[in-house]
């Protein structure tokens, strides 16, 4: 976040390394952290509604196709922006706050809950929902290439339940989708980035997605919008990686459970290749 929205005229950081340094150099470990309490509240909502949307769309497609895990996919991103854009809102507000101080001089939030709190007591449903059209726009084909990455990678790995190598290609599946899937669309995640962050300190810049794509690319040329798009791939994968491997893992253990005949004694992990 403190990548892509920096004032290009005056760069506080040259890099994903050195941003890295200085925010512990001049605001403690403590500092990448910031804005931690807005996904600890919401991606446990986000995965559920991600995951059970995607499941039954694809039920109710009936056919298990390539097309159909994108649709799937997208149906998931577009409904889970609902609780992903205030939730980024106040992610990105929370990490901007204080940048470059050990101590806070003015702290205009106390926590994620508070910002939110405080930006609709100012601005309303619209100020909680600011960037929901660009996250909208980031989030449903992200989504989309996200789970059709996912079914195509297992798929072409051979993930078999009885095989001893499962979770690790599972994992590879996972970080690799994560990957792609931010590749796909992250120009999108710079704007909403942007126009989340615009008004911090009393001061709007942009009127819109078109402007603020207009005046990003005038002032910084086409390299703005791949800012910060190291760091995320840094996180991109492992993250990832876990989310998928566990959701897997624990619907195939579910699914052997289910299907256990009365005279076995413990679950027999059985999956199709088609994960």
């Amino acid at each position: 976040v403190r990548l892509q929205v920096q004032n290009v005229e005056k760069p506080l950081y040259r890099g994903t390394f050195h941003c890295f340094q200085s925010i512990i150099k001049q605001e403690s470990a403590f500092g990448l952290y910031k804005g931690i309490g807005s996904p600890m509240m919401g991606l446990t909502f986000i995965n559920a509604l991600v995951f059970g949307v995607q499941g039954n769309t694809l039920r109710a497609l009936g056919k298990d196709t390539p097309l159909n895990q994108f649709l799937a996919g997208s149906a998931a991103g577009a409904i889970q922006c609902v609780i992903c854009c205030p939730m980024e809102l106040a992610k990105t507000r929370m990490q901007l706050q204080g940048t470059g101080e050990y101590k806070l001089k003015t702290k205009n939030y106390k926590n994620s809950l508070d910002c939110l709190i405080k930006i609709y007591q100012k601005e309303g449903l619209r100020g909680i929902n600011r960037g929901m059209v660009s996250t909208f726009i980031r989030e449903t084909p992200s989504f989309g290439f996200y789970f059709l990455t996912y079914d195509c990678m297992t798929r072409y790995l051979g993930c078999e339940a009885e095989d001893s190598y499962v979770i690790p290609k599972l994992l590879f599946s996972g970080g690799m989708s994560g990957i792609v899937s931010w590749l796909s669309t992250y120009p999108m995640d710079v704007i909403k980035s942007r126009l989340q962050a615009d008004g911090v300190g009393g001061v709007t810049q942009y009127s819109g997605i078109l402007d603020c794509v207009r005046k990003s690319y005038h002032e910084e040329g086409w390299r703005v919008f791949t800012r910060g798009l190291t760091s995320t791939l840094l996180r991109a994968f492992p993250v990832n990686a876990a989310t998928f491997a566990t959701v897997t893992v624990f619907l195939m253990y579910m699914k052997s459970e289910d299907n256990l005949p009365e005279c076995e004694p413990g679950p027999v992990i059985h999956q199709p290749s088609s994960l």
